[in-house]
């Protein structure tokens, strides 16, 4: 009788650690690890597409999309309800200042004219806050979420940047600069679609 207990527990035993591997797995992207799920403010996402942002032969940094459910067009994404992150690991040192320059550059690139006037706020404070970095290293990560009621939270090195901008416009135009129409790299959008292997 101990036997078939002990053999139960095992199986048991088992069990429980394949369910925490499948809970933990994780993809790497140009050595950068990604957790396949992650909880966001007790909200499950699952890893919608990750890839490398490429500046002519040059690797950047990795992006990750995070949406509470798979989406593989840019309006699925945009209309998503509920929590959403993007997750940013550098691959190469980069001054933060110019690095926040690219990013209003690409959100003016992708945003409808009508929607710039209400952006602009956002944008200002999103400069800000990569001056205020002065330089981002090769490892360093940041993160933007989009917390519904709240609204975008950016996160650089695990540390909250001010308060979270309200707008989810802004949030959008923030998406649209890897998966609007004029991408920063049209590789990184499909495969932040999860279009790519």
């Amino acid at each position: 009788m101990p036997s078939f207990d002990l053999r139960r527990l095992l199986a048991l035993s088992t069990l429980a650690l394949a369910s925490l591997a499948a809970s933990a797995a994780q993809v790497d992207v140009a050595g950068v690890k990604l957790d396949d799920q992650i909880d966001l403010r007790g909200s499950k996402l699952l890893l919608n597409g990750a890839g490398v942002r490429y500046k002519a032969v040059f690797k950047v940094y990795t992006a990750g999309l995070y949406l509470g459910k798979k989406a593989d067009t840019v309006e699925e994404v945009l209309a998503a309800p509920g929590p959403k992150r993007v997750t940013i690991t550098m691959l190469r040192d980069i001054d933060a200042n110019e690095l926040g320059k690219l990013f209003t550059r690409g959100v003016e690139d992708n945003s409808p004219k009508s929607e710039m006037s209400q952006l602009i706020p956002g944008l200002l404070r999103m400069g800000q806050m990569f001056a205020d970095q002065k330089q981002l290293k090769a490892g360093d990560s940041f993160t933007v979420d989009w917390i519904p009621g709240s609204g975008s939270l950016v996160t650089v090195r695990g540390v909250p940047q001010g308060e979270p901008i309200k707008e989810q416009a802004f949030f959008n135009a923030l998406l649209r600069i890897w998966i609007g129409p004029s991408p920063a790299d049209y590789k990184l959008k499909d495969a932040l679609l999860g279009k790519s292997s």
